[in-house]
């Protein structure tokens, strides 16, 4: 759980028609900071329901589809034994989170990045033209917008080479339901677009674990992309396709350390286990997301991952926290009604002021991330399990909790999702 503002009373026990009132107004001027003005004539996007119904379960990956053109797909998979230096990589969301550290790896590996990057990046777009160039030493940096498909195919095409993978790491920053589906949906499918368009072959996406239970609309936006991506390589032109689906980021669960530090009560909803993850680390992700542009293991294939370790509780997490620095434990139990509570009033107002709607969907995006564990699914027993989340890498979170003790946040910034 991220940062949260709480209330306690007088005896030291927790107010709970505060901390309601503080959820409620928080959310509701989240919504007038983010909304904006909506064209006139447009309509809110349908649900795509259906979509997730045709994901392949994460336990059952698909493996390359083998049809009269698999020599074509042959062909595919034995350009991977390429000199990393003769690959064009073009990199979306290179400013990201994670993206950076994937271009950064990708770059240490030798191959030629291409990284795609607005003009103003980072969060509200405090980075400078210089400050991305900075940030992505070693990449050829291409100043684009892929929001708009004609704009980045004309940038790609000004590259004057063609592109053999792309490698999406584009995210909504917010959650919001148009953002949602302007960028995990849109914006991504235009790097796919204009990726082929000038050669690539492969597509390497980074997604999302939580999509395997699509309740929020930025997993639907993913989901339909998914979709789309996989459709592309049943084709059969050898095009082909690695989807990262990754479970919660260290960063997502350092909202409370400095909090904690400064005496500040561990916040957590019911008992502290209701849900449970195994966190990566964005290195480890970038290196895992940098194994997908080569390794045939790879190719045409849904891939949770985590990090190294046992799936731990927000209980747990706290625990380490606490243990970390010396303290004894102080939780701060808040009941989950609560949130469902606050979201019931919140989906009654967006009945009469739809500009409501992103502050709805923040709260159920809260909510979900609340009780929901990121690891795998069972579809045979419909229960999360930690031992079927693959793990990969060495970073763990009680690494993280010391730096962030030692460092403090920087470079770990929550930007618009720190209400979560």
């Amino acid at each position: 759980m991220g940062k949260f503002c709480c209330m306690e009373s007088d005896d030291g026990g927790l107010d709970l028609t505060g901390l309601l009132m503080v959820l409620v107004i928080t959310v509701a001027l989240m919504a007038l900071c983010f909304q904006q003005p909506r064209p006139a004539g447009e309509e809110r996007r349908k649900k795509c329901h259906s979509v997730y119904l045709s994901t392949p379960s994460l336990l059952t990956p698909r493996s390359p589809k083998l049809t009269k053109h698999s020599s074509v797909l042959t062909s595919s998979i034995k350009s991977r034994n390429k000199n990393p230096k003769d690959i064009n990589v073009l990199v979306a969301g290179s400013t990201g989170y994670i993206g950076k550290f994937v271009v950064k790896e990708l770059v240490n590996r030798g191959f030629n990045v291409i990284a795609v990057a607005r003009e103003r990046s980072g969060i509200r777009g405090k980075n400078s033209k210089e400050d991305t160039l900075s940030d992505l030493n070693g990449a050829k940096v291409c100043f684009s917008d892929v929001t708009n498909l004609d704009t980045l195919e004309e940038s790609v095409k000004n590259l004057g080479f063609p592109i053999d993978v792309v490698v999406s790491c584009l995210a909504s920053r917010s959650g919001g339901v148009k953002d949602s589906w302007k960028i995990d949906y849109e914006a991504t499918k235009n790097s796919l677009v204009a990726g082929k368009r000038f050669g690539a072959s492969h597509f390497v996406l980074l997604s999302a674990i939580c999509v395997q239970k699509p309740l929020l609309e930025f997993q639907r936006a993913k989901l339909k992309f998914e979709a789309e991506l996989m459709k592309e390589a049943d084709d059969g032109d050898g095009f082909t396709y690695s989807i990262v689906r990754p479970t919660a980021f260290f960063k997502s669960l350092g909202g409370q350390v400095e909090l904690v530090k400064d005496g500040k009560p561990y916040v957590m909803f019911g008992d502290g286990k209701l849900c449970a993850c195994k966190p990566i680390s964005e290195q480890d992700l970038a290196s895992f997301i940098a194994d997908c542009v080569l390794k045939e293991d790879k190719i045409n294939q849904v891939l949770p991952i985590g990090g190294p370790g046992k799936a731990l509780t927000p209980l747990e997490q706290g625990e380490i926290l606490f243990k970390l620095l010396g303290k004894e434990p102080k939780f701060l139990k808040v009941p989950i009604g609560i949130m469902d509570f606050a979201i019931g009033i919140l989906d009654f107002l967006v009945k009469i002021f739809p500009s409501m709607e992103d502050a709805a969907e923040f709260g159920k995006i809260g909510r979900y991330y609340a009780a929901e564990s990121m690891l795998i699914l069972d579809p045979e027993t419909g229960e999360y399990s930690a031992d079927k989340t693959p793990s990969y890498g060495n970073d763990t979170l009680e690494e993280f909790f010391v730096r962030v003790l030692r460092e403090g946040m920087a470079g770990q910034e929550l930007g618009e999702q720190s209400i979560f």
